[in-house]
């Protein structure tokens, strides 16, 4: 579900080894060489319809007349232009996590439910429940402000890959190498030019071979305007996540505010609603199987250029370690989410975003398996050194990248596992999250004195009392109960924290030393924590540094840091040269392979159809889901399966407006063949005419792999059909003040 968020995507198309001679390298002119190569294979090659995540600066000269062809009616210049409004122009970074889109010329702005689940969660009580019933804003004054939410805007973007690799060569030390790149792109940064309430980024693309400039505008008044309740939000919860059929309300609405003068603002009544550049159209027509279908937004990370070697340790060894501590820890939190009211509501979001990641290792380890996706790699890794072996200036510059890609990926491996370990730890137990945060003041306190801890430690109390809001010490502790054990009897010896073996001698068990922790703990006592840093945070770090579950987390952490993690971050230094080198020589060993850039959380395009696929279980899957199949899943009393009763009137009466189809249905959720990931929940799904048809949330579970390995039979995202979010808005949240703002075609 969370498309919530680094390699890069290949095409896999087929080609004959020794097809095609690449010519011989310039052994002193490495950058040029990749460059002038990138050049020609970007204008030579049709890939199929469903793969890339485009850069929008380019697709007037790489992608345009594909997109026609499969049906696009708007041109390149529509979706990216800096001389008028384009589509570009109402696509918005949210949060920094997700993507959302304006909609109205009033700043509307749209994206998931599980984009805007914390700020819904922060809204609401066990007597103003907005996750269990819903909000609507009625007017512009019951919008209801968000404080750290921000959205934002590309501006334009530039390819600076020159000035930012000058003085670069190959050889360079890593070290040095970075240098050079850093002094050189705060060189560009200076002179790029820029209005004054306006950012510049710039971002490495093919493992650092090539980079892009983005100036950017960023908006820190967000108001939640409506959300459906978490019933219809978040229907099917971890049961439906990342499964086909769907049906999946997945949307909020919020809206951007600006200075009276236009210009971005800080949150204050004097603020206005935002005049955008460009706001998407939304479609009331609908789609239909073979459709022409572009998502766009800021899709997080991929890893598709990876060796066999790597993406076998990714899917055998570290998800299995990592979904073995995650059934643990959501074995818990689900049982104790089900027992009391409270607890579902402050537990809410902690469990999505466990079970996230939990359920996408599953289905991209099998995933790959099912696909053959390491027999694809072998073969071009086969078809690679085939075409390196034709010339001996390939074999004397190549030859030894994947040998060494190999090696290292070996010799990582113990860390890595070791790694897996301690960071599920870190990150599903929240005495250790907590102890992680508050490690800061010590350290501030010693480096600043006590000047700066008081000026820093206000904001670390803020964190905390949203931290302990959502909090109950008792669930944390039987988190603990199960996943300490797991990373003492599995972490091998010399890596695990004598500290804790040590702790666990002393205690007399492993359950005893876990209760002792808690039951002395300070930090699992909300109270005590919040009042002693307000008044007083001298006393707070020393206190602090006394503290039996800090003084457990902090030593685990840094012996590992000292034994594991340095160790491992080497090994991941060479990777990154090697990786780097790796994709340079593919782009020139395969001049008429088209490769396009790694998802980095930047601005792309994808494109693709609406069509079902065949499940991994053979069944073929129909790429429309309907409200009627919401009422089929529908049990009363499941919290992932309940419905508010307004919604089955709706359905009994058949009270659907406009926005049933011709089969006499509202659509709920449909697929297509767009290439997404993490960062793309909350991206709209555009038709060939340019105007909204969808909002992208979620991948089909058989297609997850798509980060490693696309395969383009069963690689499906799933999107919130168009026409249910106006049924929900205008039918059963009665906001139909809301739909009046939209440009409806």
């Amino acid at each position: 579900m969370l498309l919530g968020v680094a390699g890069i995507n290949t095409t896999t198309h087929s080609e004959a080894p020794g097809a095609e001679v690449p010519k011989k390298p310039n052994m002193r002119q490495p950058i040029l060489i990749f460059f002038t190569t990138l050049c020609l294979f970007l204008s030579s090659f049709t890939l199929r319809a469903g793969e890339g995540m485009w850069l929008p600066i380019l697709l007037k000269s790489l992608n345009e007349a594909e997109m026609q062809s499969m049906g696009m009616q708007i041109s390149a210049e529509d979706i990216y232009s800096v001389n008028k409004g384009s589509l570009k122009d109402a696509i918005v970074h949210f949060g920094g996590f997700c993507t959302g889109e304006v909609i109205s010329d009033q700043g509307l702005l749209l994206t998931n439910h599980h984009c805007g689940y914390g700020q819904i969660q922060q809204h609401s009580s066990l007597e103003n429940n907005l996750l269990e019933d819903g909000f609507w804003a009625k007017t512009f004054a019951d919008e209801k402000p968000n404080p750290g939410l921000f959205v934002t805007f590309i501006v334009r973007m530039e390819d600076v890959s020159e000035a930012a690799l000058e003085g670069v060569e190959r050889g360079m030390g890593e070290a040095d190498r970075q240098s050079q790149i850093d002094k050189n792109l705060a060189k560009i940064k200076e002179k790029a030019k820029r209005k004054k309430h306006q950012d510049v980024m710039i971002k490495p693309f093919y493992s650092g071979n090539q980079y892009y400039l983005f100036v950017t505008e960023t908006y820190n008044d967000v108001r939640l305007v409506g959300a459906p309740p978490s019933s219809i939000g978040k229907f099917g919860a971890d049961t439906d996540n990342w499964e086909w059929p769907r049906h999946t309300g997945d949307f909020s609405l919020f809206r951007i505010y600006t200075a009276p003068d236009g210009k971005p603002a800080d949150y204050s009544e004097d603020n206005v609603p935002m005049k955008p550049r460009y706001h998407l159209p939304v479609s009331t027509q609908g789609v239909k199987e073979g459709d022409f279908t572009m998502v766009f937004g800021f899709p997080g990370r991929t890893d598709q250029y990876l060796p066999e070697v790597a993406v076998a340790q990714r899917t055998e060894i570290i998800n299995p370690i990592r979904i073995n501590m995650r059934d643990s820890s959501l074995a818990v939190i689900d049982g104790a989410m089900r027992q009391d009211p409270e607890v579902k509501i402050m537990y809410a979001s902690k469990q999505a975003r466990i079970a996230n990641a939990w359920k996408k290792w599953i289905g991209e380890s099998e995933g790959v398996a099912k696909t053959g996706g390491l027999l694809k790699k072998q073969k071009l890794e086969r078809q690679f050194n085939e075409r390196m072996n034709l010339d001996e200036g390939y074999r004397q510059r190549y030859g030894e990248i994947l040998p060494g890609l190999n090696t290292v990926y070996a010799d990582r491996r113990p860390y890595a596992e070791t790694q897996a370990y301690v960071g599920e730890l870190n990150y599903n137990i929240d005495l250790f999250r907590i102890s992680n945060i508050l490690g800061r003041l010590p350290r501030i306190y010693e480096e600043s004195g006590e000047k700066g801890l008081i000026d820093y430690a206000p904001r670390v109390l803020s964190y905390l009392q949203g931290f302990y809001k959502n909090y109950r010490p008792e669930i944390d502790e039987m988190v603990a109960q199960k996943l300490i054990p797991i990373y003492l009897d599995n972490v091998r010896e010399e890596h695990r924290s004598r500290y804790a073996n040590d702790q666990v001698e002393f205690a007399g068990s492993r359950r005893q030393l876990i209760t002792d922790l808690y039951d002395r703990s300070y930090l699992t006592k909300a109270g005590q924590v919040l009042e002693l840093l307000e008044k007083d945070p001298v006393a707070f770090v020393k206190q602090l540094e006394g503290d039996p579950g800090y003084l457990f987390v902090r030593n685990l952490n840094e012996e590992n840091d000292q034994v594991v993690r340095t160790k491992y971050q080497e090994y991941n230094d060479y990777l990154a040269t090697l990786q780097r080198e790796y994709m340079a020589a593919l782009i020139e060993l395969f001049p008429k392979r088209r490769f396009y850039p790694d998802a980095n959380s930047t601005m792309r395009v994808s494109y693709g159809q609406v069509e079902g696929y065949q499940a991994f279980d053979s069944t073929q899957q129909h790429y429309q889901t309907y409200l009627g199949g919401v009422i089929d899943k529908y049990q009363p009393g499941d919290y992932e399966f309940e419905l508010p009763d307004r919604l089955l009137q709706l359905h009994n009466d058949k009270d659907y407006g406009r926005w049933a189809d011709e089969t006499g249905d509202v659509p709920v959720c449909l697929l297509a063949s767009n290439h997404t990931t993490g960062g793309n929940s909350g991206s709209p799904a555009i038709n060939g005419k340019g105007e909204l048809v969808g909002l992208n949330f979620d991948r089909v579970w058989e297609g997850t792999m798509s980060d490693i390995n696309y395969d383009r039979s069963i690689c499906r995202n799933i999107m919130v059909d168009i026409r249910y979010v106006m049924f929900l808005i205008e039918k059963l949240g009665g906001a139909g003040h809301l739909i009046e703002e939209l440009e409806l075609r």
